[in-house]
């Protein structure tokens, strides 16, 4: 082998130039010539060359120079189609398209029966123009004649002795019983009186005789003579007739090719198959009418599996795609694209279908774009991550905003497809975008799939924005109006939970959820328990991981204690045991007696080793100040001029106080509907200021007294006494304190104070959104 490589390079180098590189050498029956796969060296392309050496076949030399000049001449779709020519001394090169024998599929039988019926088609069409339009006759018909090309259609060869009737030199006469193996597939008629007889029959009578021997070797594999011709065997029961009367001893009685390819053509006959059809509509797909072209597309639409690959992929695939891009195809041509795409290989898919779909995808035709969404699922693995993530789907956003609710829809469910394709900054940032808007669309269908849809890709999202964007989606969908769309919310929710912290749980899906146990329909509220069940499992196994308590042991000292004991285990049996015992414990270590008016106070001095809370301060002000001291104050001195808890009254802008207005205003009042912690409604009596005791502070151990506080910080504010100002409220225009006035003011006189409840605002705050997801949803 390798020296006959290294004999023809030898006699190239030697001979006019030609541009093709012989490959490996190819098998094929008794010829003339020798045939090699090649290359075209200005761009690398596929070819076959077909070699004659001269010296060794002189006898032959005449039918080789018959067959080049036939094949440059004779043009139609069923020759081989010639690239190249060299005529040596030595050697003749004919370089044509790259054909494969059709002897190779026989003898594997790879080739289905509506294949062969095609190739025979071709080949009756190629030998009809032979002996009508060319008034010649090819006269070495058989299955070594013929090759199929790239594409897998049946190319016809072998010209060695065609010749026009009409010339009375032809090779034929003189030279056609030199074609090897001219015996076993020569007619009756010559075998008995040789090749001159073509002048007394039908020049067509050979070639019929020829082409049904050569439907009996396709179906069968080898013709060994005279005595099969005739024979049915393998051949399809449609046939039988026709091919009989080709094979006819009388050459005067066999019907013509051309006459048996217009039998099979009619309705019904062996030649009307869909696969016919589309061989001879394809070429002219882009001129047909509308009518016509859907009528071809419904045949194409019909073909099985059984079809010719090479021939849908070489000669098919690029027309539709040409159809579908340019020549109106549409979405029905698209689909038999689809269909011939399953059958390529990774890289033909690649480098044929992938550069077409991109640019559909920037077709404004909405009819294209819903059809190219519909089968995005059966090429989504074909296509890399660069091509989806930077080129289709910066074209397929435009669909999320279509006024047409089908490609809004379609585009979204496009979304499962392909999320896997997608990098986490288009994820996060434009798909994130425009599913926040589908969530607000105006058809419920569209709003429902997008809670789906958020669902199952919950997985893809980034870890810093995933749980605002499901937390702010579900929970608005569980509010929506439509009920799909409130049990997909809860579905989502279930499908979910692994992406929630028990404190979002217990927080805020669970009242969340809630409301839907009463929804009323109830798809959505057999779904509420179910996903209700799922956050509780969580929450439950949360706290039963968590200590008893975070609080330190109590530390009392004597004489003093907490004003609100711990609950004791005991005291478990009642949800406000605690609260009774707690109160028990502080009545126990309080002295002297509640007045529940102001009384005056004659001794000069007080005991100092019995200390009595003043009784100037009414209940609510000691109340008050258990509750909102900030900070244990000193005891005032004795001199002081006026009461703590006057000061405090006597503030004229209330100071705020946040836990009071979030309760609301309780009403201070007992179970008869009197004041609850209001003063004596009789007018106070007078009381001497020197005779008043100092107020001694209320020091429990554990809170501060707010009113000592208050009256400590109106101390240092007098003269001399300091400079530190006043809290706000406290000082008049004149500079005097308020506490001198209010002291002399009885407490009954001041009007009471309405208090307003304050309004708490649930809207979630914004700086509790970092990266603006929830407002989006």
């Amino acid at each position: 082998m390798d020296f006959l490589k290294s004999a023809v390079a030898s006699a190239i180098s030697q001979g006019p130039p030609f541009p093709y590189t012989f490959g490996d050498k190819v098998d094929i029956d008794a010829s003339i010539w020798t045939l090699y796969n090649g290359t075209r060296r200005a761009d690398g392309s596929n070819c076959s060359i077909f070699a004659f050496d001269v010296p060794a076949n002189k006898a032959r030399l005449p039918l080789a120079k018959n067959a080049v000049k036939k094949l440059r001449t004779m043009r139609h779709p069923g020759v081989i189609k010639v690239l190249d020519t060299v005529e040596t001394d030595s050697y003749i090169y004919i370089a044509t398209e790259r054909v494969v024998p059709l002897r190779w599929h026989v003898k594997r039988k790879s080739l289905s029966p509506e294949t062969v019926k095609w190739g025979l088609y071709s080949i009756a069409r190629t030998v009809k123009f032979i002996n009508d339009e060319g008034s010649s006759v090819h006269g070495s018909l058989r299955v070594a004649s013929i090759y199929t090309s790239e594409s897998g259609e049946w190319k016809l060869g072998g010209f060695e002795v065609l010749s026009n009737v009409k010339d009375d030199e032809a090779v034929i006469y003189t030279y056609g019983s030199l074609v090897p193996d001219a015996a076993r597939y020569t007619p009756p008629e010559l075998a008995r009186s040789g090749w001159d007889t073509l002048k007394k029959s039908p020049h067509s009578a050979v070639d019929a005789y020829n082409f049904g021997t050569t439907i009996f070797e396709v179906f069968n594999g080898d013709f060994m003579g005279a005595d099969q011709a005739g024979q049915t065997k393998g051949i399809p029961p449609s046939m039988h007739a026709g091919y009989k009367r080709l094979v006819n001893a009388n050459p005067k009685a066999r019907i013509t090719v051309g006459a048996f390819l217009e039998q099979g053509r009619r309705s019904g006959g062996f030649f009307d198959s869909p696969l016919i059809k589309l061989t001879e509509g394809i070429d002219n797909l882009g001129v047909k009418s509308e009518t016509e072209k859907e009528e071809f597309l419904d045949d194409l639409d019909q073909l099985t599996d059984d079809f010719p690959e090479e021939f849908f992929k070489m000669k098919v695939l690029p027309e539709l795609l040409k159809s579908v891009e340019f020549g109106g195809g549409g979405p029905k041509a698209f689909g038999v694209v689809m269909k011939i795409s399953k059958k390529l290989s990774n890289e033909d898919f690649e480098s044929r279908v992938q550069p077409v779909v991109v640019r559909l995808f920037g077709n404004p035709d909405r009819a294209i774009r819903v059809c190219l969404l519909d089968n995005l699922p059966h090429m989504i693995d074909r296509l890399s991550q660069k091509v989806v993530n930077d080129k289709i789907f910066p074209q397929m956003v435009s669909g999320f905003a279509d006024v047409a609710p089908v490609v809004r829809e379609q585009t979204l469910k496009s979304v499962l497809v392909v999320i896997s394709k997608l990098s986490d900054r288009t994820i996060n940032g434009e798909l994130l975008k425009q599913l926040a808007k589908t969530a607000n669309d105006e058809q419920p269908g569209i709003r429902t799939n997008t809670t789906i849809c958020l669902g199952k890709i919950a997985k893809n999202l980034g870890a810093s924005s995933r749980t605002k964007v499901l937390l702010a989606a579900f929970t608005r969908s569980l509010r929506d109006p439509f009920v799909h769309a409130r049990n997909a919310a809860l579905l989502a929710l279930a499908a979910t939970s692994e992406y929630f912290t028990e404190e979002d749980c217990a927080a805020r899906l669970l009242p969340a959820i809630c409301p839907s146990l009463l929804d009323k329909e109830k798809l959505v509220r057999d779904q509420a328990n179910k996903t209700l069940e799922v956050y509780l499992q969580r929450v439950r196994k949360a706290a039963a991981g968590m200590p008893d308590t975070v609080q330190p042991p109590p530390q009392t000292t004597e004489g003093a204690g907490p004003r609100m004991s711990t609950p004791q285990p005991s005291e478990a049996s009642s949800w406000a045991g605690w609260a009774i015992s707690s109160f028990t414990n502080k009545l126990a270590a309080a002295s002297g007696e509640i007045q529940t008016t102001r009384v005056e106070v004659r001794s000069p001095e007080p005991d100092p080793s019995r200390r009595v809370p003043s009784t100037t301060s009414s209940a609510s002000a000691l109340h008050r100040q258990a509750v909102k001291s900030p900070s244990p104050a000193p005891p005032l001195s004795r001199n002081s001029s006026t009461s703590a808890a006057e000061a405090y009254f006597k503030d004229p802008e209330p100071i705020e106080d946040d836990a009071g207005d979030a309760w609301g205003d309780m009403g201070d009042m007992d179970d008869d509907g009197n004041a609850f912690f209001d003063a004596s409604s009789e007018p106070a009596k007078t009381v001497k200021k020197e005779s008043v005791a100092s107020p001694q502070p209320l020091d429990d151990g554990s809170e501060p007294d707010f009113a000592g506080w208050l009256a400590a910080q109106a101390k240092k504010s007098t003269p001399g006494g300091g400079s530190k100002p006043l809290p706000k409220g406290l000082t008049k225009a004149n500079g005097k304190t308020s506490t001198t006035t209010a002291a002399k003011k009885p407490l009954t006189s001041r009007p009471a104070t309405k208090v307003v409840a304050k309004k708490i605002d649930t809207k979630p705050k914004d700086a509790d959104d970092d990266d603006g997801w929830g407002d989006g949803w």
